[in-house]
Formats: C-alpha cells, structure tokens, sequence
C-alpha cells in the first residue's frame, strides 16, 4: 500500500519532468540541413550562425572563389549555386574570416587539423568513386603498438570483397600513401579509394588486392623543419613500414611476401616516401608509384641512380604521375629527365589538373589496373 501511495504521489513530479523537458526542446532550435543537394546538381549550404557578421563558402569546384551566403530567417545564412559538376568535392565555410568545417554534414576529410567538409555528387553513368551496387570489400582500422617509434599508431586497411570467403587464397598489398596534413584515413574516407578498387574490381580491370594505409607522419612536430624534417619524417616511416607495419600485415592477413606482390604508391609527401624507399629497396617492392610528388633528391636514391641496370630488372613499374598546374611540376619533369638520363624505365603521365584530390583519384583509378599483372 505505501509503496503503491508513493507511486501515486510521483506522478505529478514525473509530469512535471516531461512538461519541462517538452518546453526545453521546443524552444531548440530545428538541426540546419546542409549541404542539400537538387536533382539538377544545384546546391543549398545552410549555416546558422547569429552573431557573424560575413559569411561565405568556398568550394573545390568554385573557380571563381569564396561564395557569399545571405543571412535568413532563424540566423541562418545560406545560399545556392551549380550545377556542380559530379565528382568528390571539398569545401569550408569561411566566418568572418575564420575557416571552419560544415557542422551540418558529417561527411569531413581526415586531416591532422580538421577543416574541411566533403560533398558527394554521384555521376549519371556512376563514377568510379561512387558507391555502385557491385560486391564490395571491407575497410578495417588497426592500432598498433610501434616498437621502431616507440609509441602508438594506427593504419587503415581494405580487403577485396572475396577476401572473408576465399580462405585459402592469398593476396598482392599496395601500400598506399597521403599527403602533408592528412592521415591514415584520409584515402577512404576522401579519396575513395575502397570504392575506386570495389568498381575496379567488379568491372575485371583490376585484381583484387589488399590495400594498406599508413599514418604518413612518423616525425614528431617540433624535432625538425624543412627538408630536415622531410628527410628524417621519411626514415622514422620506412624504419616503422619495415619493422612494425609490414610484419603485422603479413602475420594478420592473407597476403603474399614476396616483391613482385607488393606496391608502394602515394602522393605528394608519400610520393616522396613511396619514390625514396621504393627506389632504394626493389627487393622488396617491384611496383612502385609516386602522384604529384615531393620527389627525393639524388643522394637520398644514389643505390638506384647508381645501378640503373640491377634496378630495371627487379622493377615491374615505376608510374610517375603529376598535372600541369601542379606547383611541383617542375620537380617532377626534372626527375623525369634523371630517370631518363640513367635509362631507368618508367610510365610518366603529365595530366591536367593541379595539386588535389580530384587528380589523384584519377592517378589511383589508372595505376591500379597495372599492378600485379
């Protein structure tokens, strides 16, 4: 009976409870839907933001510079533009001068200081970075422990979508490497690349492969600068590749440990990185692939420039890539011409573009179908 008083007695406390609560929500205001996309490719970017004073967009596809957006109803600004062509866009909002990322979308490129959001516009045909209704792999995230550096790590890796049923199979690895700034992360998440090899895959333009994604950065801020710091970044990251990382996917996944099954590739800061250490070490990577690299100075690769002959003959692919707008095109036609000069073999694709994502989504999507052939 008084247990049954007491319940009573705490319906009004309850409701009460649930009254406040109600009044609480109502006056939150209503989650800002942004980016939202049109049928015709146009797109609406929402930002509430009361107390700004100028706010604007500024868009990978824009050539033309920051967007203004209109302040609204509820302090939102917003505004509209395209067509946007199809493809993976990045894009911030600039506040009063500030660069920030879209709170409104999830969607954000993994960066070492995140400010950027990503806006997906599928392609009619799809894309080969588009999510197609094709079998797709699995994207796993490792951490690790680094005995060759001493403390934590992490590392991305795919696996091709008959990778969980063909349990006797063994698989090629490409490890496939970021830029400055970015991280493990960055070409999944932004570069698409489990959706590049998926629909490459599905199409029987590419052979399935395992796909490994480091943390570029191996230095620890601060110790370095400049080229000091490109150089001892560099070593810190192969010491950890060849000590830590490549013992650990050849223990835990189902690959082949051979060279003529491993590729090193990546772009700009891990061009430099996958030229550098590709280069001095064919025994171990006989396809080797750098985009819009830092390219490596002479005696950072003297064994390769020294022995042209031993290295072609243990190199299947050497695949250089950089667009004509790139600031390290210069760099890059220069080592080029080395190359040449030593008759080393190599495939060199000069293309449009300049020094982003766009491009090496590109690069990934025509160096793929020649690795392990």
């Amino acid at each position: 009976m008084c247990s049954r008083r007491r319940f009573l007695w705490g319906i009004p406390g309850v409701l009460s409870v649930i009254s406040l609560c109600a009044s609480a929500w109502a006056q939150m205001p209503m989650p800002v839907q942004s980016p939202e996309i049109q049928k015709d490719r146009q797109v609406t970017f929402r930002l509430r933001a009361p107390k700004a004073t100028e706010v604007a967009v500024t868009g990978q596809w824009a050539k033309q510079g920051p967007i203004k957006m209109t302040k609204g109803e509820g302090d939102v600004w917003s505004v509209t533009t395209g067509p946007i062509e199809p493809g993976v866009w990045e894009y911030s909002f600039q506040v009063d001068g500030l660069s920030m990322i879209d709170p409104g979308n999830t969607a954000i490129k993994p960066m070492r200081e995140p400010r950027t959001s990503i806006l997906q516009i599928a392609g009619e045909p799809p894309l080969l970075t588009d999510f197609q209704n094709v079998p797709h792999g699995v994207v796993r995230q490792h951490t690790y422990f680094s005995k060759s550096l001493d403390r934590r790590r992490e590392l991305t890796v795919y696996t091709p979508p008959d990778y969980d049923k063909a349990v006797e199979k063994k698989y090629p690895t490409l490890y496939l490497q970021h830029g400055m700034g970015d991280n493990q992360a960055t070409w999944t998440a932004h570069g698409k690349a489990h959706w590049i090899l998926d629909n490459l895959i599905a199409q029987g333009k590419a052979k399935p492969m395992v796909v490994v994604m480091m943390d570029g950065h191996a230095a620890i801020p601060g110790k370095a600068d400049g080229q000091a710091l490109f150089e001892s970044n560099t070593a810190l990251f192969q010491k950890d590749l060849f000590e830590d990382v490549m013992p650990f996917v050849e223990a835990n996944y189902r690959v082949k440990a051979d060279a003529e099954n491993r590729a090193l590739v990546g772009l700009s800061m891990g061009g430099g990185q996958s030229l550098t250490i590709g280069l001095n070490n064919p025994d171990r990577f006989a396809w080797v692939g750098g985009f819009s690299s830092a390219v490596p100075k002479n005696e950072a690769i003297s064994s390769a420039l020294n022995d042209p002959e031993a290295l072609n003959k243990k190199l299947k692919l050497l695949w250089i890539g950089c667009g004509k707008n790139d600031f390290l095109i210069k760099m890059n036609e220069q080592f080029i011409e080395q190359l040449k000069e030593k008759k080393i073999k190599y495939e060199w694709n000069q293309s449009e573009g300049d020094h982003s994502w766009p491009v090496w989504r590109m690069y990934l999507s025509e160096l793929a179908p020649k690795l392990f052939q």
